[in-house]
């Protein structure tokens, strides 16, 4: 499941068990971010090995945005079979510490940062 909207997308590759977020995460609260936390739960749900979230793209991100990538860590928890990793980019001000804090939720998480 793929979601296009005007100011971001996020798409699943099955292949590669990837999930892209591009854009901006402007969103007004928890029922907004549903859809975005299903693709990531479905992702989830298939097991990888690895599942990689690759947020390179993902120029801002709201508080609820945030909230909302908290939210599937502690659910990754409940994955154990999977690892996941997380790629950021260090030119987006809000991940230099939001995704060291994803890294406190879930300490197996990897991240890498370019």
């Amino acid at each position: 499941m793929d979601i296009t909207h005007n100011d971001y997308q996020v798409q699943y590759n099955t292949a590669t068990a990837t999930v892209t977020c591009q854009g901006s995460f402007r969103l007004r609260g928890r029922e907004e971010y549903a859809p975005i936390l299903q693709v990531l739960l479905e992702a989830a749900d298939a097991k990888p090995a690895r599942l990689t979230l690759d947020l390179r793209g993902l120029r801002f991100a709201n508080s609820s945005g945030i909230n909302m990538l908290s939210k599937f860590v502690l659910q990754m928890r409940q994955h154990q079979a999977s690892q996941v990793l997380v790629r950021g980019n260090s030119q987006h001000p809000w991940q230099q510490k939001s995704l060291k804090n994803l890294q406190r939720l879930l300490p197996g998480l990897h991240l890498e940062v370019e």
